[in-house]
């Protein structure tokens, strides 16, 4: 009987078929286990129906939350449909999404529901956050009005995102920026919230004000 080779612990173990590497595809942040990404919380808010929940799903990364539910005839007196007459569904809660913008740090996105009776989770959606973008749709400007005065009120960072919808006329920032009585200090962008990268760009225009805002 032949003798088996021995290393310095004995007889060597037989040699086992290599399967798939655990951490294929991973980035090296997330293999660098001395340090753990910068989490950070957004907010998306404005009136009814001007596309935050689009806004969230044109750009998380996992499949997002959703609180959508059919709308009924009960909300005939208190939800303006003019604007957009094949809207079914609503948010009832929240909308729920992540981003990650670079290897270090992750936006967690929620978005608000924009009735008037659902503004009592406000308090508790922003609660942590480091900034917030009010949609605005040109059409009703003024829904956006309310969103406006809570982030004024309360000191929290913001941007007004302008969403800008097919066979709508089309305005410039700065007319925004008049119409709504915006402070110079305050971003105003124009965006589509069906594009990834619109809100994207969206996003890090929201990110860069809120380091300038508390740089700490």
């Amino acid at each position: 009987m032949p003798a088996q080779p021995t290393g310095p612990a004995g007889p060597a173990a037989p040699a086992e078929a290599a399967g798939p590497d655990p951490e294929e595809g991973a980035q090296d942040w997330q293999l660098d286990h001395s340090r753990a990404p910068i989490a950070t919380k957004v907010v998306v808010a404005g009136g009814f129906g001007v596309g935050k929940t689009t806004f969230v799903r044109a750009v998380s990364e996992i499949t997002p939350l959703q609180t959508e539910a059919l709308m009924t005839r009960a909300s005939e007196d208190t939800d303006d449909l003019t604007a957009t007459p094949d809207k079914l569904t609503t948010t009832v809660a929240m909308d729920f999404g992540r981003l990650t913008l670079d290897d270090d740090l992750v936006l967690y996105v929620f978005g608000t529901p924009g009735q008037q009776r659902f503004w009592f989770m406000w308090d508790d959606l922003v609660r942590g956050a480091i900034g917030a973008i009010v949609m605005a749709d040109t059409r009703r400007l003024t829904d956006c009005f309310p969103a406006l005065d809570y982030f004024e009120s309360c000191g929290l960072p913001y941007i007004v995102a302008v969403n800008h919808f097919e066979g709508t006329e089309s305005f410039e920032e700065a007319d925004v920026r008049d119409a709504l009585t915006v402070p110079e200090h305050v971003p105003v962008v124009i965006m589509d919230a069906r594009k990834r990268y619109s809100v994207v760009e969206t996003l890090l225009a929201m990110v860069a004000h809120a380091l300038e805002a508390s740089p700490e």
